[in-house]
Protein backbone atom coordinates (compact mmCIF):
# COMPACT_ATOMS: atom_id res chain seq x y z
CA UNK A 1 0.00 0.00 0.00
CA UNK A 2 1.50 3.50 -0.67
CA UNK A 3 1.00 6.59 1.91
CA UNK A 4 -0.81 9.29 -0.50
CA UNK A 5 -2.54 11.67 2.03
CA UNK A 6 -0.64 12.52 5.42
CA UNK A 7 -2.93 14.84 8.10
CA UNK A 8 -1.42 16.95 10.71
CA UNK A 9 -3.40 17.07 13.19
CA UNK A 10 -3.19 20.73 14.81
CA UNK A 11 -1.10 23.79 13.76
CA UNK A 12 1.69 25.72 15.93
CA UNK A 13 5.13 25.33 16.14
CA UNK A 14 4.88 21.83 16.28
CA UNK A 15 2.22 21.26 12.92
CA UNK A 16 4.26 23.69 11.11
CA UNK A 17 7.37 22.54 11.49
CA UNK A 18 6.34 18.78 10.91
CA UNK A 19 4.74 20.45 7.15
CA UNK A 20 7.94 22.17 6.57
CA UNK A 21 10.09 19.01 7.07
CA UNK A 22 7.75 16.70 5.56
CA UNK A 23 6.96 19.22 2.40
CA UNK A 24 10.96 18.97 1.57
CA UNK A 25 11.95 15.81 2.38
CA UNK A 26 8.80 14.51 0.26
CA UNK A 27 9.18 17.03 -2.70
CA UNK A 28 9.97 14.73 -5.05
CA UNK A 29 6.63 12.55 -4.30
CA UNK A 30 4.58 14.14 -6.57
CA UNK A 31 1.04 11.76 -5.46
CA UNK A 32 1.23 12.34 -2.10
CA UNK A 33 -0.43 15.78 -0.05
CA UNK A 34 0.33 16.86 3.07
CA UNK A 35 -2.45 18.45 5.07
CA UNK A 36 -2.62 20.81 8.41
CA UNK A 37 -6.10 20.70 10.29
CA UNK A 38 -6.33 23.49 12.51
CA UNK A 39 -9.13 24.36 14.88
CA UNK A 40 -10.49 27.33 15.40
CA UNK A 41 -11.71 26.50 19.08
CA UNK A 42 -8.43 25.39 20.07
CA UNK A 43 -5.35 27.81 21.20
CA UNK A 44 -1.92 26.51 21.40
CA UNK A 45 0.47 27.39 24.08
CA UNK A 46 2.73 29.79 21.92
CA UNK A 47 4.92 30.17 25.20
CA UNK A 48 8.42 28.79 23.46
CA UNK A 49 9.96 31.58 22.79
CA UNK A 50 13.92 30.92 22.88
CA UNK A 51 15.34 28.18 20.51
CA UNK A 52 19.25 26.94 20.14
CA UNK A 53 21.27 26.89 17.24
CA UNK A 54 19.90 24.36 15.15
CA UNK A 55 16.82 26.00 14.20
CA UNK A 56 19.05 28.24 11.44
CA UNK A 57 19.72 25.15 9.85
CA UNK A 58 15.82 24.19 9.58
CA UNK A 59 15.16 27.38 7.82
CA UNK A 60 17.90 27.48 5.42
CA UNK A 61 16.26 23.86 4.26
CA UNK A 62 12.98 25.41 4.59
CA UNK A 63 13.57 28.50 2.49
CA UNK A 64 12.50 30.94 5.16
CA UNK A 65 15.02 33.88 5.22
CA UNK A 66 16.83 35.29 8.14
CA UNK A 67 15.38 38.67 6.94
CA UNK A 68 11.56 37.35 7.24
CA UNK A 69 12.21 35.72 10.65
CA UNK A 70 13.60 38.58 11.85
CA UNK A 71 11.38 41.51 10.29
CA UNK A 72 7.79 39.49 10.73
CA UNK A 73 8.38 37.28 14.55
CA UNK A 74 9.69 40.68 16.64
CA UNK A 75 12.96 38.22 17.02
CA UNK A 76 16.05 39.18 18.50
CA UNK A 77 19.49 37.30 18.82
CA UNK A 78 20.13 35.00 21.78
CA UNK A 79 23.94 33.77 22.06
CA UNK A 80 22.79 31.85 24.86
CA UNK A 81 20.89 31.84 28.29
CA UNK A 82 22.53 34.02 31.90
CA UNK A 83 21.62 31.82 34.74
CA UNK A 84 21.25 33.80 37.93
CA UNK A 85 20.84 32.88 41.73
CA UNK A 86 21.67 29.15 40.67
CA UNK A 87 24.23 28.42 43.69
CA UNK A 88 23.79 29.75 47.44
CA UNK A 89 24.86 33.19 47.69
CA UNK A 90 28.55 33.75 48.87
CA UNK A 91 29.81 35.68 52.40
CA UNK A 92 29.07 38.88 51.09
CA UNK A 93 25.50 37.86 49.93
CA UNK A 94 25.80 38.83 46.13
CA UNK A 95 24.11 37.22 43.61
CA UNK A 96 26.05 34.88 41.62
CA UNK A 97 25.16 33.91 38.10
CA UNK A 98 27.46 32.27 34.97
CA UNK A 99 26.65 31.96 31.41
CA UNK A 100 25.86 28.87 29.06
CA UNK A 101 27.06 30.39 25.59
CA UNK A 102 26.16 28.73 22.34
CA UNK A 103 30.33 29.20 21.43
CA UNK A 104 32.76 26.61 21.71
CA UNK A 105 34.72 26.43 25.42
CA UNK A 106 37.84 25.46 23.49
CA UNK A 107 39.22 28.62 22.38
CA UNK A 108 41.80 28.00 19.58
CA UNK A 109 40.58 24.60 19.86
CA UNK A 110 42.92 23.89 22.49
CA UNK A 111 40.83 21.97 25.60
CA UNK A 112 42.24 25.02 28.89
CA UNK A 113 39.64 23.24 31.03
CA UNK A 114 42.88 21.97 33.55
CA UNK A 115 44.08 25.65 33.57
CA UNK A 116 40.46 26.92 34.66
CA UNK A 117 39.94 23.56 37.35
CA UNK A 118 43.39 25.40 38.96
CA UNK A 119 41.87 28.35 39.29
CA UNK A 120 37.85 27.58 39.66
CA UNK A 121 38.07 30.31 42.76
CA UNK A 122 39.05 33.00 41.23
CA UNK A 123 38.13 32.49 37.21
CA UNK A 124 34.19 32.37 35.42
CA UNK A 125 34.57 28.91 33.05
CA UNK A 126 32.45 30.82 30.74
CA UNK A 127 35.40 33.56 30.27
CA UNK A 128 37.37 30.63 27.99
CA UNK A 129 34.98 32.30 25.10
CA UNK A 130 34.51 36.05 24.21
CA UNK A 131 30.42 36.18 24.74
CA UNK A 132 30.50 36.73 28.54
CA UNK A 133 31.69 40.65 28.06
CA UNK A 134 29.52 40.85 25.30
CA UNK A 135 26.69 40.16 25.92
CA UNK A 136 27.05 42.01 29.41
CA UNK A 137 27.74 45.19 27.18
CA UNK A 138 24.36 43.97 25.23
CA UNK A 139 26.43 43.39 21.85
CA UNK A 140 24.53 41.93 18.94
CA UNK A 141 26.32 39.23 17.96
CA UNK A 142 26.20 39.49 13.95
CA UNK A 143 28.10 42.04 12.22
CA UNK A 144 26.20 45.04 9.89
CA UNK A 145 27.98 43.17 7.09
CA UNK A 146 27.22 39.52 8.06
CA UNK A 147 25.99 37.57 5.69
CA UNK A 148 22.43 35.67 6.96
CA UNK A 149 22.65 33.07 9.14
CA UNK A 150 26.38 33.78 9.86
CA UNK A 151 28.21 35.78 12.24
CA UNK A 152 31.17 35.97 14.39
CA UNK A 153 29.70 34.82 17.25
CA UNK A 154 27.40 31.49 17.42
CA UNK A 155 23.79 32.46 17.92
CA UNK A 156 19.64 31.37 17.84
CA UNK A 157 16.91 33.72 18.75
CA UNK A 158 13.77 34.77 20.47
CA UNK A 159 10.86 35.52 18.77
CA UNK A 160 7.17 35.81 19.35
CA UNK A 161 5.89 31.76 18.77
CA UNK A 162 2.80 32.66 17.28
CA UNK A 163 4.35 34.58 14.81
CA UNK A 164 7.00 31.93 14.24
CA UNK A 165 3.74 29.55 13.69
CA UNK A 166 2.41 31.56 11.32
CA UNK A 167 5.51 31.86 9.51
CA UNK A 168 5.93 28.31 8.87
CA UNK A 169 2.43 28.36 7.86
CA UNK A 170 2.94 30.54 5.04
CA UNK A 171 5.90 28.64 4.03
CA UNK A 172 4.35 25.42 3.66
CA UNK A 173 1.40 26.47 2.21
CA UNK A 174 2.61 29.19 -0.21
CA UNK A 175 6.30 27.72 -1.12
CA UNK A 176 5.76 24.10 -0.27
CA UNK A 177 2.86 23.15 -1.67
CA UNK A 178 0.56 22.28 1.48
CA UNK A 179 -2.82 22.05 2.67
CA UNK A 180 -4.55 24.12 5.16
CA UNK A 181 -8.03 22.88 6.31
CA UNK A 182 -10.47 24.66 9.54
CA UNK A 183 -11.89 21.90 11.53
CA UNK A 184 -12.04 20.62 15.03
CA UNK A 185 -11.32 16.91 15.37
CA UNK A 186 -12.97 15.07 18.46
CA UNK A 187 -11.87 11.47 17.89
CA UNK A 188 -10.69 8.95 14.98
CA UNK A 189 -11.86 5.26 13.79
CA UNK A 190 -9.41 2.55 13.62
CA UNK A 191 -9.64 0.21 11.10
CA UNK A 192 -9.11 -3.67 11.07
CA UNK A 193 -5.42 -3.30 10.76
CA UNK A 194 -5.19 -1.27 13.81
CA UNK A 195 -4.27 1.85 11.28
CA UNK A 196 -6.57 5.00 11.48
CA UNK A 197 -8.89 4.80 9.47
CA UNK A 198 -10.10 8.66 9.47
CA UNK A 199 -10.90 11.46 11.73
CA UNK A 200 -14.27 12.56 13.09
CA UNK A 201 -14.83 16.54 13.57
CA UNK A 202 -16.95 18.51 15.64
CA UNK A 203 -18.40 19.67 12.42
CA UNK A 204 -19.77 15.75 11.45
CA UNK A 205 -17.12 15.28 8.70
CA UNK A 206 -15.20 12.33 8.18
CA UNK A 207 -11.72 12.54 6.85
CA UNK A 208 -9.59 9.82 5.44
CA UNK A 209 -6.03 10.29 5.74
CA UNK A 210 -2.74 7.54 5.02
CA UNK A 211 -0.83 8.87 7.94
CA UNK A 212 -1.80 10.55 10.72
CA UNK A 213 0.95 13.34 12.88
CA UNK A 214 -0.58 14.08 15.80
CA UNK A 215 0.48 17.73 16.77
CA UNK A 216 -2.40 18.24 19.29
CA UNK A 217 -0.65 19.26 22.07
CA UNK A 218 -0.76 17.78 26.00
CA UNK A 219 -4.06 15.93 24.50
CA UNK A 220 -2.29 13.59 22.68
CA UNK A 221 -5.25 12.70 20.78
CA UNK A 222 -4.56 10.00 19.28
CA UNK A 223 -1.54 8.61 20.51
CA UNK A 224 -2.12 9.21 24.13
CA UNK A 225 -6.30 9.21 23.55
CA UNK A 226 -6.63 6.22 21.31
CA UNK A 227 -3.90 4.11 21.31
CA UNK A 228 -3.27 4.52 25.28
CA UNK A 229 0.34 4.68 24.65
CA UNK A 230 2.05 4.70 27.74
CA UNK A 231 3.43 7.82 29.28
CA UNK A 232 6.92 7.71 30.88
CA UNK A 233 6.61 10.71 33.75
CA UNK A 234 9.61 11.87 34.85
CA UNK A 235 7.80 13.88 37.41
CA UNK A 236 9.82 12.71 40.27
CA UNK A 237 13.34 14.12 38.68
CA UNK A 238 11.93 17.34 37.73
CA UNK A 239 9.69 19.11 40.18
CA UNK A 240 8.96 22.11 38.85
CA UNK A 241 4.98 21.11 36.98
CA UNK A 242 3.87 24.73 36.80
CA UNK A 243 4.23 28.44 34.86
CA UNK A 244 2.69 31.66 35.61
CA UNK A 245 3.31 33.41 32.15
CA UNK A 246 3.26 37.25 31.13
CA UNK A 247 4.28 39.66 28.32
CA UNK A 248 5.36 43.09 29.57
CA UNK A 249 5.84 45.84 26.70
CA UNK A 250 9.06 47.53 26.29
CA UNK A 251 9.91 51.13 25.88
CA UNK A 252 11.40 51.19 21.97
CA UNK A 253 14.53 52.60 23.52
CA UNK A 254 15.53 50.05 26.13
CA UNK A 255 18.44 47.86 25.43
CA UNK A 256 17.94 44.41 24.49
CA UNK A 257 19.65 41.51 25.77
CA UNK A 258 21.21 38.89 23.46
CA UNK A 259 20.45 36.35 25.99
CA UNK A 260 17.56 34.55 27.82
CA UNK A 261 18.09 35.04 31.91
CA UNK A 262 17.09 32.15 34.09
CA UNK A 263 16.82 33.23 37.75
CA UNK A 264 16.58 30.75 40.32
CA UNK A 265 13.93 31.26 43.31
CA UNK A 266 13.00 28.91 45.88
CA UNK A 267 10.91 26.60 43.91
CA UNK A 268 11.92 26.66 40.86
CA UNK A 269 13.45 29.89 38.25
CA UNK A 270 11.87 32.22 36.07
CA UNK A 271 12.92 32.87 32.72
CA UNK A 272 12.97 36.57 30.90
CA UNK A 273 12.73 36.80 27.37
CA UNK A 274 13.24 40.20 25.42
CA UNK A 275 11.67 40.77 21.99
CA UNK A 276 12.00 43.72 19.83
CA UNK A 277 8.41 45.07 21.34
CA UNK A 278 7.85 43.44 24.52
CA UNK A 279 9.33 40.62 27.33
CA UNK A 280 8.16 37.32 27.89
CA UNK A 281 8.24 36.43 31.79
CA UNK A 282 7.42 32.98 33.19
CA UNK A 283 7.68 32.11 36.57
CA UNK A 284 8.13 28.11 36.96
CA UNK A 285 8.10 26.30 40.39
CA UNK A 286 6.76 23.38 41.99
CA UNK A 287 3.05 23.52 42.89
CA UNK A 288 3.20 21.29 45.93
CA UNK A 289 5.91 23.22 47.48
CA UNK A 290 4.59 27.03 46.91
CA UNK A 291 1.40 27.52 46.81
CA UNK A 292 -0.34 30.16 43.90
CA UNK A 293 -0.11 33.20 45.64
CA UNK A 294 3.24 33.34 46.63
CA UNK A 295 4.25 32.45 42.58
CA UNK A 296 2.66 35.70 41.94
CA UNK A 297 4.07 37.13 44.11
CA UNK A 298 7.42 36.20 42.71
CA UNK A 299 6.14 37.02 39.69
CA UNK A 300 5.42 40.40 40.67
CA UNK A 301 7.87 41.45 42.38
CA UNK A 302 10.84 40.54 39.23
CA UNK A 303 8.56 42.98 37.25
CA UNK A 304 8.37 45.30 39.77
CA UNK A 305 4.88 45.69 40.21
CA UNK A 306 1.84 44.25 42.58
CA UNK A 307 0.81 40.96 42.01
CA UNK A 308 -3.07 42.77 41.87
CA UNK A 309 -1.77 44.14 38.50
CA UNK A 310 -0.91 40.87 37.08
CA UNK A 311 -3.21 38.37 34.88
CA UNK A 312 -0.78 35.65 34.42
CA UNK A 313 -1.21 32.88 32.45
CA UNK A 314 -1.21 29.69 34.19
CA UNK A 315 0.40 26.39 32.30
CA UNK A 316 0.65 23.06 34.24
CA UNK A 317 3.44 20.72 32.73
CA UNK A 318 3.68 17.24 32.68
CA UNK A 319 7.10 16.27 32.55
CA UNK A 320 7.65 13.02 30.41
CA UNK A 321 6.90 11.72 27.28
CA UNK A 322 5.37 8.95 25.60
CA UNK A 323 7.33 5.32 25.30
CA UNK A 324 6.48 5.66 21.31
CA UNK A 325 6.36 8.55 19.48
CA UNK A 326 5.43 6.93 16.41
CA UNK A 327 2.94 3.54 16.59
CA UNK A 328 1.24 1.77 13.40
CA UNK A 329 0.30 5.36 10.99
CA UNK A 330 0.68 8.06 13.80
CA UNK A 331 3.13 9.96 14.94
CA UNK A 332 3.25 12.44 17.52
CA UNK A 333 5.46 15.82 17.79
CA UNK A 334 5.80 18.42 20.31
CA UNK A 335 3.61 18.52 22.95
CA UNK A 336 1.50 15.42 22.20
CA UNK A 337 4.92 13.67 22.37
CA UNK A 338 6.74 14.82 25.61
CA UNK A 339 7.52 17.50 27.07
CA UNK A 340 10.39 19.08 30.03
CA UNK A 341 10.21 22.48 31.61
CA UNK A 342 11.56 25.16 29.39
CA UNK A 343 14.47 25.65 31.02
CA UNK A 344 17.54 25.03 28.13
CA UNK A 345 14.67 25.91 25.76
CA UNK A 346 14.59 21.92 25.25
CA UNK A 347 10.46 22.46 23.55
CA UNK A 348 11.61 23.68 20.29
CA UNK A 349 14.54 21.64 19.71
CA UNK A 350 13.59 18.64 20.78
CA UNK A 351 10.33 18.77 18.57
CA UNK A 352 12.36 19.91 15.12
CA UNK A 353 14.62 17.37 16.12
CA UNK A 354 12.01 14.75 16.19
CA UNK A 355 10.23 15.94 12.65
CA UNK A 356 13.45 15.76 11.17
CA UNK A 357 14.12 12.36 11.90
CA UNK A 358 10.43 11.22 10.70
CA UNK A 359 10.51 13.00 7.73
CA UNK A 360 13.77 11.87 6.56
CA UNK A 361 12.87 8.31 7.65
CA UNK A 362 9.33 8.08 6.26
CA UNK A 363 8.97 6.28 3.01
CA UNK A 364 5.54 6.55 1.21
CA UNK A 365 5.39 2.30 1.03
CA UNK A 366 3.57 1.28 4.03
CA UNK A 367 5.06 -1.93 4.25
CA UNK A 368 8.97 -0.75 5.11
CA UNK A 369 7.58 1.06 8.30
CA UNK A 370 8.01 -1.18 10.93
CA UNK A 371 11.64 -0.56 10.93
CA UNK A 372 11.41 2.45 10.49
CA UNK A 373 9.56 3.10 13.32
CA UNK A 374 11.53 0.75 15.75
CA UNK A 375 14.16 3.02 15.11
CA UNK A 376 12.80 6.21 15.40
CA UNK A 377 11.50 5.45 18.67
CA UNK A 378 14.35 4.46 19.83
CA UNK A 379 16.19 7.56 18.61
CA UNK A 380 13.61 9.56 20.42
CA UNK A 381 13.66 7.55 23.86
CA UNK A 382 17.19 7.95 24.06
CA UNK A 383 16.78 12.05 22.94
CA UNK A 384 14.36 12.36 25.95
CA UNK A 385 16.07 10.69 28.55
CA UNK A 386 19.27 12.59 28.26
CA UNK A 387 17.36 15.72 27.81
CA UNK A 388 15.88 15.67 31.27
CA UNK A 389 19.47 14.46 32.69
CA UNK A 390 20.74 17.98 31.48
CA UNK A 391 18.03 20.06 32.64
CA UNK A 392 18.23 17.89 35.61
CA UNK A 393 22.12 18.44 36.25
CA UNK A 394 21.05 22.16 36.59
CA UNK A 395 19.44 21.52 40.00
CA UNK A 396 20.92 18.53 41.35
CA UNK A 397 24.78 19.84 41.59
CA UNK A 398 23.36 23.30 43.17
CA UNK A 399 24.61 24.22 46.70
CA UNK A 400 21.30 25.76 47.61
CA UNK A 401 19.79 24.48 50.42
CA UNK A 402 17.38 27.35 51.55
CA UNK A 403 14.08 25.55 50.75
CA UNK A 404 12.16 22.16 50.62
CA UNK A 405 12.78 22.67 46.82
CA UNK A 406 16.23 22.33 46.35
CA UNK A 407 17.23 20.38 49.96
CA UNK A 408 14.78 17.37 47.69
CA UNK A 409 16.69 18.29 44.60
CA UNK A 410 20.04 17.59 45.69
CA UNK A 411 20.24 15.90 48.87
CA UNK A 412 17.14 13.76 47.62
CA UNK A 413 17.32 13.85 43.97
CA UNK A 414 16.45 10.88 42.07
CA UNK A 415 18.68 11.05 38.73
CA UNK A 416 19.01 7.94 36.16
CA UNK A 417 22.14 5.84 35.89
CA UNK A 418 23.72 7.55 32.91
CA UNK A 419 24.06 10.89 34.91
CA UNK A 420 24.81 8.92 37.95
CA UNK A 421 27.72 7.60 36.58
CA UNK A 422 28.71 10.78 34.79
CA UNK A 423 28.79 13.02 37.67
CA UNK A 424 30.26 10.25 39.41
CA UNK A 425 33.33 10.67 36.81
CA UNK A 426 33.25 13.91 36.56
CA UNK A 427 34.43 14.16 40.35
CA UNK A 428 37.71 12.87 39.04
CA UNK A 429 38.29 14.51 35.47
CA UNK A 430 36.30 16.85 33.53
CA UNK A 431 33.94 15.22 31.09
CA UNK A 432 35.45 15.11 27.50
CA UNK A 433 33.68 14.16 23.71
CA UNK A 434 34.09 10.49 24.61
CA UNK A 435 31.88 10.63 27.22
CA UNK A 436 29.02 10.95 24.98
CA UNK A 437 29.03 8.22 22.54
CA UNK A 438 25.39 9.23 21.09
CA UNK A 439 24.72 12.03 18.43
CA UNK A 440 21.39 12.44 19.72
CA UNK A 441 22.94 13.67 23.17
CA UNK A 442 21.51 16.94 22.14
CA UNK A 443 23.31 18.32 24.80
CA UNK A 444 26.92 16.74 24.86
CA UNK A 445 30.30 17.98 26.39
CA UNK A 446 30.34 21.61 25.33
CA UNK A 447 27.23 22.43 27.11
CA UNK A 448 27.95 20.30 30.51
CA UNK A 449 31.16 21.82 30.51
CA UNK A 450 29.50 25.32 30.69
CA UNK A 451 27.06 24.39 33.15
CA UNK A 452 28.86 22.20 35.45
CA UNK A 453 31.57 24.44 35.80
CA UNK A 454 29.45 27.58 35.67
CA UNK A 455 28.02 26.42 39.25
CA UNK A 456 31.20 25.04 40.73
CA UNK A 457 31.11 21.39 40.04
CA UNK A 458 34.24 20.26 42.02
CA UNK A 459 36.41 18.41 39.78
CA UNK A 460 39.61 17.17 40.81
CA UNK A 461 42.24 19.41 39.39
CA UNK A 462 45.13 17.75 37.89
CA UNK A 463 48.52 18.77 37.69
CA UNK A 464 50.15 20.64 34.45
CA UNK A 465 53.52 21.15 32.88
CA UNK A 466 55.16 24.37 32.08
CA UNK A 467 54.72 23.73 28.70
CA UNK A 468 51.02 23.46 29.05
CA UNK A 469 50.33 26.68 31.30
CA UNK A 470 52.09 28.71 28.81
CA UNK A 471 49.76 27.16 25.63
CA UNK A 472 46.50 27.47 27.71
CA UNK A 473 47.57 31.49 29.03
CA UNK A 474 48.20 32.27 24.83
CA UNK A 475 44.73 30.67 24.13
CA UNK A 476 43.25 32.64 27.14
CA UNK A 477 45.09 35.79 25.80
CA UNK A 478 43.89 34.99 22.29
CA UNK A 479 40.34 35.24 24.00
CA UNK A 480 41.09 38.45 25.55
CA UNK A 481 42.29 39.67 22.25
CA UNK A 482 39.55 38.56 20.30
CA UNK A 483 36.90 40.03 22.83
CA UNK A 484 38.31 43.44 22.37
CA UNK A 485 38.39 43.49 18.93
CA UNK A 486 34.83 42.33 18.80
CA UNK A 487 34.00 44.74 21.19
CA UNK A 488 34.84 47.31 18.52
CA UNK A 489 33.22 45.99 15.70
CA UNK A 490 30.11 44.82 16.67
CA UNK A 491 26.91 47.25 17.54
CA UNK A 492 24.84 47.17 20.44
CA UNK A 493 22.12 44.64 19.61
CA UNK A 494 19.01 47.31 19.72
CA UNK A 495 20.90 49.54 17.41
CA UNK A 496 21.43 46.63 14.88
CA UNK A 497 17.71 45.44 15.14
CA UNK A 498 16.75 48.78 14.76
CA UNK A 499 18.90 49.88 11.48
CA UNK A 500 18.06 45.98 9.92
CA UNK A 501 14.03 47.06 10.34
CA UNK A 502 14.47 50.31 9.09
CA UNK A 503 16.49 48.65 6.16
CA UNK A 504 14.14 46.20 5.42
CA UNK A 505 10.59 47.89 5.92
CA UNK A 506 12.16 50.18 3.04
CA UNK A 507 13.42 47.39 0.60
CA UNK A 508 9.24 46.43 1.43
CA UNK A 509 8.34 49.74 -0.25
CA UNK A 510 10.37 49.41 -3.69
Amino acid sequence: MRIKRIAILGGGTAGWLAANHLAVELRAEQDISITVIESAEIGIIGVGEGTVPHIRKSLMKFGISEAELLAECDATFKVGIKFTDWLAPGQNQAANSYYHPFSSPYPGGLDVTAMYLQNAADMEFSSLTEVTALADAMKAPKKISSAPFEAPINYAYHFNALKFGQLLARNATERLGVHRKQATVVDAVLSSSGDVDYLLTKEGEQLQFDFFVDCTGFNSLLLGGLYKVPFVDKSSQILTDTALTVQVPTELHCEIPPYTLAKAHTAGWLWDIPLTNRRGVGFVYASSLMPEEQALEGLAAHLGQCPEQLSPRKIGMRIGYREKFWHQNVVALGLAQGFVEPLEATSIFVTDLAAELFARNFSPEKETMSAAAAYCNQVVAYTWERVMDFVQLHYCISDRRDSEFWRLNTEEAKISEVLAQRLAMWRVNPPKKSDFFSRFDLFDVENFLFVLYGMKYPTKARAMTANEVQAYAQELNQVKGLEKALSGELIGHREWLTGFLAAYREMQRK
